[in-house]
This record gives C-alpha cells, structure tokens and sequence, in this order.
C-alpha cells in the first residue's frame, strides 16, 4: 500500500549572525545550511497494518508524512500510495487518504463541528445516504451526540481531537496518517482516541501511519515500529524485537513480607550475593526494583523466591521511553565513529 524507496528530502536555509553589518554583508555573500530532514530512507507497508513512526523532535517523521501526502516533493526517491505518486496530487489519490495533525486544526473556529462536516462532505462529493451513514457511525464511536453543534472554540481539546478525526474520516479513506493524534490529552481521552483508531482499522481495513511522543499509543496500536532520527531510518521492525534488542536487561519488582525480611541491611547483602542482580531500588522497601540481564532472569527469580520472603514477584521490560533512548544513544556512537553521515552540512553560496 506505501512503497518509499531511497527518499530523500533536502532544504537550504539561509543563516547569518544579528546585527547590521552582518545584514549588509549576507547582501553579498550568504551562508547556507544543507538540511537533510530525510536522508535516504527506505521501507514498505501493507494493506491493514498499523504502523509506529518514532523518533525525536526533527527527526523527519513529519517530513516524511507530508511528502508521502504530497504536501512536499521529494528531493530524490520513489514514493508510491496506494498506486499513485503523491505529488501528482490526483483527486482518486486524494479521497484513499487522510493526515490528521494533532496540533494542526482543519475545523471552522465559530461554527458547529457539524458546518464542517457539511463542507467536508461537499469538498469530498459524498452522496447524502453514505454522508448519514458515515457521521453516523462516527458520532456513535467517538461519541460526539452531545458536541456537533457547538462552536468549535467551546469544545474542550479531547472533544475537538475527536471531531477532527471524525471530519478526516467522513469520506472513509483506507489510509491513515495520525500525527500525535493524542498530543494534549489527558489519559482517559488517549484511551478514547486509541480504541476508535483500532475499531476504524478493523472496521475499513485501513493501513495507519502513526507518529507519537506517548509510547501508550504505540504499544497499544501498532506491533510494527519504525524509529528514524537524523533524517535516517534506524529501526524497522516488530516492537518486540526493538525491546530485545536495544534492552537486554528486565525489570523485576518484589513485594516482601515485611515483618519477615529482616533489616534493610540485610536484604541488601541477600541480594548482592545473587548473580546478576543490578539496579537494585530500595526506596520503597519492602517493595523492591531490581535490573536482570534477559538470559538470567529464570535463575535469579528462582534465587530470589528461595532466599526472600516474597508476596509478589512481576517481570517487566524496561519502559518504550528507555528503549528508543538507547537506540538513539546507539547512533550517536556510531556516527562518532564515521559511520553515519551526519544530517546536516554547512556549504557557502555566493
């Protein structure tokens, strides 16, 4: 459904120190900057899969969902949705699709949300049956009966999310691109936001893009992530595996029976004395954290149950957060050691 073959999108922004004589001497020579936003990127999606963008603030996530939209032309690449090259903006191209932008508003500031579903309906040419049917379905899901004819600027910001996704979905477009659909939203919203992206993609089918800075958002959605930064795409793969292999350690959390686990002290000794045991978080105590590399974490529990009076015992792996972290902590090395390009270049212009 989305091929993306070696696309690369390049800027060049003009740069110069404050000050007018620095403004008198820009009139005769500027200095530029060469941005690689995207760098040579490379991957392909599926009908009817979700699919995690990841990475940083400028990483090029969005960039790269513009150009796959066809709000900007690649510098070089392939970019092919659902059969069409984006830039050639077609109208069949245009109603397959949709980008909804959590910090960008497509709706009419002083109107009901309901005024812009009629213009979105007209944009689109939607036939009045399946307009009905469609809003009726969305008004049900996303449960917006009591907010469609209120002004879009009295809408709290979870019931204005959730009319911008309902005014992108109305001509019923099979492929998604969420941009921080959930930025701003308080937890239970998030959830709200989350269930109606996963009954859209089971209900149409649809193929979904998605970036967010909340992992919550991506372990519940996609079992697929892609992590770029730097313009270069560093990870392609399942979300297990990323854990796997970017995290090789486990989190164990312990519960003792206080009034059996004898001093602080002594429960430190205990658990110095296990193999492979790091980490250890005390603060809490009698609950207790715990750092096991992934192939000893079978040994040490069996340690730990026999020499500690536990309650409870939970595996975990360490947070989506600390992951992502240590694969662009990973980068960073790499492209110390020459074996990244950098993704940006300084280059002077007459």
């Amino acid at each position: 459904m989305i091929i993306v073959e070696q696309l690369s999108k390049h800027y060049e922004v003009h740069e110069r120190e404050p000050g007018f004589l620095a403004s008198l001497r820009s009139l005769i020579s500027r200095k530029h900057r060469l941005v690689k936003a995207v760098d040579d990127i490379s991957f392909h999606i599926p009908a009817g899969q979700i699919v995690g963008f990841l990475g940083p603030n400028g990483a090029g996530k969005t960039t790269t969902m513009k150009v796959l939209t066809g709000l900007l032309h690649p510098t070089s690449g392939r970019v092919e949705v659902a059969g069409f090259r984006p830039q050639d903006h077609k109208n069949a191209f245009k109603r397959r699709i949709s980008l909804v932008m959590g910090q960008k508003s497509q709706l009419i500031w002083d109107v009901p949300a309901a005024d812009s579903f009629l213009v979105n309906k007209a944009i689109y040419e939607i036939e009045d049956g399946a307009y009905r049917k469609t809003l009726g379905e969305l008004v049900e899901l996303l449960e917006l009966e009591h907010v469609l004819h209120k002004p879009v600027r009295q809408l709290s910001l979870g019931e204005r999310m959730k009319c911008e996704l309902a005014a992108s979905l109305l001509h019923r477009p099979d492929i998604l691109f969420l941009d921080e659909p959930t930025i701003g939203l308080d937890v239970q919203m998030q959830e709200v936001v989350r269930r109606f992206i996963l009954e859209y993609n089971r209900a149409v089918g649809a193929t979904i893009l998605l970036t967010s800075h909340y992992m919550g958002d991506v372990t519940a959605l996609c079992n697929r992530v892609m992590v770029i930064g730097g313009g270069r795409l560093l990870y392609d793969g399942e979300l297990s595996e990323l854990t796997e292999r970017h995290s090789p350690r486990k989190r164990i959390r312990l519960q003792l029976a206080e009034s059996e686990s004898g001093s602080l002290a002594e429960v430190r000794a205990q658990l110095s004395a296990i193999p492979g045991v790091t980490g250890v978080q005390l603060e809490g105590y009698p609950a207790i954290g715990l750092e096991v590399p992934r192939e000893q974490v079978s040994a040490v529990s069996a340690a730990l149950l026999t020499s500690l009076p536990v309650l409870d015992l939970t595996i975990e792996d360490p947070p989506m957060e600390s992951v992502i972290s240590h694969v662009f902590a990973e980068r960073s090395s790499r492209a110390d050691g020459g074996k990244l390009s950098k993704p940006e270049a300084e280059v002077a212009r007459p």
